[in-house]
């Protein structure tokens, strides 16, 4: 029998029809699409409703799919009036132009029920979406938020070890030459034994059963494929996140705020041209804290905290700058309510009543002048 393929003007899917039909309803996202016929006099506007239903595809359709693969080998549907070729992992929608220039996917990771469990990550997400929206101008709707809040009843939007996967392939896909991306992470971050050493990683919610996700997955996910002209700042708020990007150069910085560059360089990590710059907690050999006593309130990821704060009150800063008086500002405060940004829950009491040890890090996907590049998003 003949058939031919459509796509839904609401998600994007391609699906398959009979010929003769002249609707469909998406097996997706339940969406009900008319057929245009060429030389329609609507089909200009068919076009334009398909691209615009792509970006809410990632926001309306991958987050409202109805079933989930748990083995991640794809998403599985029963057909109406149409259906796949074949299961197949979902993969995220490119986003038109418009919501283009700017997008990030935060992740902020509470472990709830565990004995390692965080308390500020919901907080530096929250914070974190507040400050990109009203302090650089990004859209609301160009960042994607994954936590495991209690209230969160979509299940696409917890941060599964394959849902961070499919936002990261989302903040890529699509980018070109002029965008900011912003990848923020705040969880917990570890060490994986290696022949040649560690290998960082950080901890989706569901890390005990599928597993973390490698720095080497991370960079082959949203540094490799970075075009020329983008940029990409990652925010880790994660023990041992020094390098868990995998970026080619590491900057070093003593404390008087005089830095060198050490060569890092991976051919296999290198990117496609774009610049991709992190900002990490703490060493690979350190861990990093929530406390209260930075904020004097609400519990918070030291790093997140301290990197918002020194943005919001120093305009203009350069990057050496920024480093710096995080650095300071970390350094000079005395933990109140801490909680270890790590699995080793027994080391709390090591902690009470001493300076915070985390030295924030800043690794780059190529070298510059730490006190003359201006810091922006």
């Amino acid at each position: 029998m003949a058939i031919r393929q459509e796509r839904c003007n609401q998600c994007g899917t391609l699906l398959v029809v009979p010929p003769e039909v002249q609707a469909f309803k998406c097996a997706v996202c339940h969406g009900i699409t008319k057929i245009v016929l060429p030389g329609s006099l609507s089909q200009a506007y068919n076009s334009v409703s398909h691209v615009a239903g792509r970006f809410r595809g990632f926001i309306n359709t991958i987050m409202m799919t109805s079933s989930v693969n748990n083995n991640n080998q794809g998403y599985g549907a029963t057909p109406h009036f149409g259906y796949y070729l074949q299961p197949q992992p979902l993969r995220p929608l490119i986003p038109p132009s418009a919501f283009g220039s700017k997008r990030a996917v935060l992740c902020g990771i509470c472990y709830h029920g565990k004995s390692y469990r965080l308390k500020g990550s919901l907080n530096d997400v929250k914070c974190m979406k507040y400050f990109l929206i009203n302090h650089f101008g990004f859209p609301s709707d160009s960042i994607l938020m994954l936590t495991d809040d209690k209230e969160e009843k979509n299940p696409l939007r917890i941060p599964t070890k394959y849902n961070i996967q499919m936002a990261l392939k989302w903040l890529i896909e699509g980018s070109r030459s002029g965008d900011s991306l912003v990848f923020h992470f705040s969880g917990h971050g570890t060490r994986e034994v290696k022949s040649e050493g560690y290998d960082k990683a950080i901890c989706p919610v569901d890390y005990e059963h599928k597993g973390k996700i490698l720095s080497d997955e991370i960079n082959s996910a949203i540094v490799r494929p970075l075009p020329l002209g983008a940029i990409l700042h990652a925010i880790i708020d994660a023990c041992h996140s020094g390098t868990v990007l995998d970026l080619s150069f590491v900057c070093k910085m003593n404390r008087e705020g005089y830095y060198r560059w050490e060569d890092h360089r991976i051919p296999s990590a290198i990117t496609r041209g774009g610049m991709a710059i992190c900002v990490s907690a703490c060493d690979d050999g350190q861990i990093s804290v929530d406390t209260s006593a930075l904020s004097g309130k609400e519990v918070t990821g030291a790093l997140t905290y301290s990197f918002i704060q020194t943005v919001q009150n120093e305009p203009g800063l350069t990057y050496g700058h920024l480093l710096s008086v995080m650095r300071s500002t970390i350094k000079g405060t005395r933990t109140g309510i801490v909680v270890l940004n790590g699995p080793i829950a027994s080391l709390l009491n090591t902690l009470l009543g001493q300076h915070i040890t985390q030295e924030p890090q800043l690794s780059s996907s190529e070298m510059f002048d730490m006190y003359k590049k201006q810091f922006v998003l």
